[in-house]
């Protein structure tokens, strides 16, 4: 029988999430890991800004997965790039798609590492379904007021490739009910998906339906998990999602701020 790991002394060799790599500053503090390399852990004054997952457990649910080089889901594993069709193995296999890239499960290196600072770095080599190179690296630093996460995707190959990325954190605003959680999204439009795979059917005004939340309300009994866009943005082109405890637990408020280059939000 195999023993049953103690979590509190898991080796960074023994840990399912590889290498852990730490960065900190006066209220913040997160942790990176070699496997997917995503977030795992991320508190503010002790308290979570994203829902984590242990040491000693394997990433479950997409917890902080890099989405490359597609972010969401491939209908049987399918996509056309130039007039090719191409197909990528299921990994969703009850719904019969392809989800969140191909990264989520590689081991990547921390190029660079400081104690505000972690880069890490990994290539997707080609392989059968996507044959094409590409370098991909993701920041993540403290700065200041900021927190920021930075992709960047390099085509090393011989020919053009498909490409998209994006991030899945999970915010935490604290403990109770997500039912009684105050969501801030100001976007205009929801992408619309079937309910058997969650697949694209179209989209749909979020003004006058249960999916309007670009005035603060809670969310009750609805059920959310589509992409949002037609966002509305900052001056610095920036647009953000809020999501507020309930005041009775810790009433606290976490966001996420997406770029310019990010058109969609998922929620």
């Amino acid at each position: 029988m195999t023993p049953a790991w103690d979590a509190s002394d898991v080796r960074p060799d023994r840990s399912p999430s590889g290498e852990q790599f730490h960065i900190s500053d006066a209220q913040h503090d997160v942790t990176v890991v070699e496997v997917g390399g995503g977030i795992r852990e991320y508190t503010c004054n002790g308290r979570n800004v994203l829902d984590p997952y242990p040491v000693d457990a394997m990433c479950d649910g997409a917890h902080g997965t890099v989405l490359v080089p597609w972010p969401n889901r491939l209908a049987d594993g399918r996509y056309r790039f130039d007039g090719v069709e191409y197909r990528v193995p299921l990994n969703e296999p009850d719904k019969a798609n392809a989800i969140h890239g191909l990264l989520r499960w590689r081991s990547w290196n921390a190029v660079e590492h400081t104690r505000s600072r972690v880069a890490m770095a990994t290539t997707l080599h080609p392989m059968e379904g996507y044959p094409f190179a590409l370098d991909v690296s993701v920041t993540y630093e403290l700065r200041d007021s900021e927190r920021t996460v930075t992709t960047i995707a390099t085509n090393v190959g011989v020919s053009a490739l498909p490409y998209g990325c994006g991030q899945h954190p999970y915010l935490s605003p604290g403990t109770g009910s997500i039912d009684e959680c105050i969501l801030e999204l100001d976007a205009a439009t929801r992408i619309v998906t079937d309910n058997q795979r969650q697949l694209p059917t179209g989209t749909e005004p979020v003004a006058g339906t249960t999916y309007d939340f670009r005035t603060p309300k809670r969310i009750g009994a609805l059920e959310i998990d589509a992409p949002f866009t037609d966002l509305v943005r900052d001056h610095d082109g920036r647009a953000c999602v809020r999501l507020t405890g309930h005041r009775w637990c810790s009433g606290r408020t976490v966001g996420r701020r997406a770029l310019p280059d990010h058109r969609a939000l998922h929620r």
